[in-house]
């Protein structure tokens, strides 16, 4: 969407928190003329509708939603529009939940506990196609890419490790004989750079590569 320096920029807020929406309506459509939020959405299902809808020039975008996660709506919103701007805010401050949102197409990446003069600027940066990493966020961005990558197998193999599951389970869990989920362990160790499986579950949780439910 093309906008001339006259139009105001219209925000879609995707969350699944009423109360989280009623305060960035509070932040971003009063006191600042040149935002105007123009519609809201509480969960992924909601966001990619209301995009179609709306079309607005910028959508804020939750990551943990139910449903349709933040992410697969994103994919979703891109494969019609490449050229739609998407700015993520989230508790999530792990580098994969980062790179995860980037590679779906996001333009920007904020956390939730950012101050409001740091949303107001990544809202008018995103809406005039930048993008927007703070610098700490596109550090622990770099650092995760400097790891090396999991595997599919590796990462069903490590939710299970983080449920507690000892690899007789997680074999039976996944049909696999024991001794291929004992290697899956120790590559798991190895490209975590952990010294055992309870250190491994806590890295990946810290990271944002796995998240578990509830």
């Amino acid at each position: 969407m093309t906008t001339t320096p006259s139009d105001p920029i219209r925000l879609l807020i995707v969350d699944d928190h009423p109360v989280v929406r009623d305060g960035l309506v509070a932040i971003l459509h009063h006191g600042e003329p040149d935002l105007e939020v123009v519609g809201e959405a509480g969960d992924g299902k909601e966001a990619v509708a209301a995009w179609r809808t709306l079309r607005p020039t910028v959508i804020i975008m939750d990551l943990q939603l139910p449903g349709q996660t933040g992410v697969e709506a994103i994919t979703a919103i891109r494969r019609e529009d490449p050229d739609a701007r998407i700015l993520v805010l989230t508790t999530f401050d792990g580098d994969a939940d980062i790179q995860r949102a980037l590679e779906a197409g996001a333009r920007g990446y904020l956390l939730k506990s950012m101050r409001r003069g740091t949303l107001i600027e990544a809202v008018r940066a995103v809406a005039a196609g930048q993008r927007y990493l703070p610098p700490a966020t596109a550090a622990r961005l770099v650092e995760g890419m400097e790891s090396e990558r999991l595997t599919a197998r590796e990462l069903d193999v490590l939710r299970l490790l983080a449920q507690g599951q000892r690899n007789r389970e997680i074999a039976d869990s996944l049909g696999l004989a024991e001794p291929t989920v004992k290697i899956h362990v120790n590559n798991l160790l190895r490209k975590l750079q952990v010294k055992d499986r309870t250190e491994a579950a806590m890295v990946a949780l810290k990271r944002g590569i796995i998240h578990l439910d509830g």
